[in-house]
């Protein structure tokens, strides 16, 4: 029998400390109320580089090289996450824009969402102009266009114009409540609009299908049928919640008795549902698989079953929105 590879001890020892600085330096940045100058996190990674140089120096003292070790990966999680942050606020809303009305050329890039006060959906901008100038604006806004049940239908990947009152993304400080800013910012979303569409206003004109984001229209087509065919919408929505992970589509009545009875994680798109769904795509493949003698002889059915059902697995929970608990 073959000895497991085992990491070498000095490694071994260094190896969860230098992590769990990386962790520590990452939450300490995002504490920041204000962020510092883009040079001062590159000098933090550049530190972070010169530490990894002194930790490799194998003649030091143990003592010394974990010091150097859990600095260094302090250093570049502050330094990473501090660029990062500065790169994202380089998009930023300019505060002059706040309020006023652009014509907006972009892709409809996720899946849109109808409720009782109109359509929402998150539009790729490709480009903007105020009073007829081209003008710099977020690449990525959150569009609410506010109306009747008569609003055109709006598919994914369909490239729009349309004449958009921008808003930067503000929240309620409510202590231990959602935060709707913070969770734009997650999303890379860095305004909201709402489309302008009054009798002064030019109409916003469908420019046609750019197949730009495939899954996201077909989750969508498959949320259509489910809702024309099945008649009662709380039930529709619970199966378009479960079959395409559009949790908007389940009544918030519906997700105050889920939080209340502790069964909110079974109508959402998580690793049990993945799990599930992969064994019985493994169970199908191998059982296909076995019905070939040929299939057989160029590859074993346990390992065609197991490969079928991580790729079949994977493709349901990209369909499914690719959200975090899919993904773990």
């Amino acid at each position: 029998m073959h000895r497991a590879a085992r990491l070498p001890s000095g490694l071994a020892h260094a190896l969860f400390p230098a992590m769990l600085a990386g962790v520590v330096g990452t939450a300490v940045q995002l504490q920041q109320a204000q962020l510092w100058s883009g040079w001062v996190y590159g000098c933090l990674v550049l530190l972070a580089l010169v530490l990894c140089g002194l930790y490799a120096i194998k003649s030091r003292v143990n003592a010394l090289r974990l010091g150097c070790g859990v600095l260094a990966m302090a250093s570049l999680g502050f330094g990473v996450t501090g660029l990062r942050a500065q790169a994202y606020l380089a998009d930023a809303l300019d505060p002059a824009l706040e309020g006023r009305d652009l014509v907006v050329t972009g892709v409809v890039s996720h899946l849109p969402q109808r409720n009782e006060t109109g359509l929402r959906f998150r539009l790729q901008v490709e480009s903007a102009r105020f009073n007829g100038v081209p003008t710099q604006v977020p690449p990525r806004m959150d569009v609410g266009w506010y109306g009747d049940a008569q609003l055109p239908a709006v598919l994914a990947g369909e490239r729009w114009q349309m004449t958009v009152r921008l808003k930067a993304p503000h929240g309620s400080r409510n202590p231990h409540g959602f935060d709707y800013e913070l969770w734009l910012w997650e999303q890379g979303v860095q305004t909201t609009a709402y489309v302008r569409a009054t009798a002064r206003d030019p109409m916003p004109v469908r420019l046609g299908q750019t197949w730009g984001a495939p899954v996201a229209l077909a989750r969508q087509r498959v949320r259509e049928r489910i809702v024309n065919q099945v008649a009662d919408r709380q039930t529709a929505g619970m199966l378009a919640a479960l079959v395409v992970g559009d949790q908007n589509a389940i009544e918030r009545a519906d997700w105050d008795v889920f939080r209340a009875t502790g069964v909110a994680h079974l109508v959402s798109i998580s690793g049990l549902h993945i799990t599930m769904f992969a064994w019985g795509a493994s169970l199908l493949v191998g059982g296909l698989w076995r019905r070939s003698g040929r299939l057989c002889l160029a590859l074993p059915s346990p390992h065609a079953a197991l490969a079928g059902g991580v790729l079949l697995a994977t493709a349901y929970a990209v369909f499914s929105g690719w959200g975090v608990p899919a993904q773990r």
